[in-house]
């Protein structure tokens, strides 16, 4: 399977600048190992806190803010 990271990277919303931006099989795995979920799964409101943890998604879940 090809990465289509071209094509992620018009749909991403994080704001970060990393070497796995577009690559979201790197960019999932990384986040997962650190109890985290990727910035792309947040709102643009809760993806500027930078919070990424699963936590705070849960919390934005359950607030009906996602």
């Amino acid at each position: 399977m090809d990465c289509k990271k071209e094509s992620n990277l018009k749909r991403c919303s994080c704001s970060a600048s990393c070497s796995r931006k577009g690559i979201c099989c790197d960019c999932v795995a990384y986040h997962l190992s650190k109890r985290q979920v990727p910035g792309c799964f947040f709102d643009k409101d809760g993806e500027a806190t930078w919070d990424r943890s699963f936590e705070h998604f849960a919390k934005l879940i359950n607030e009906k803010r996602l």
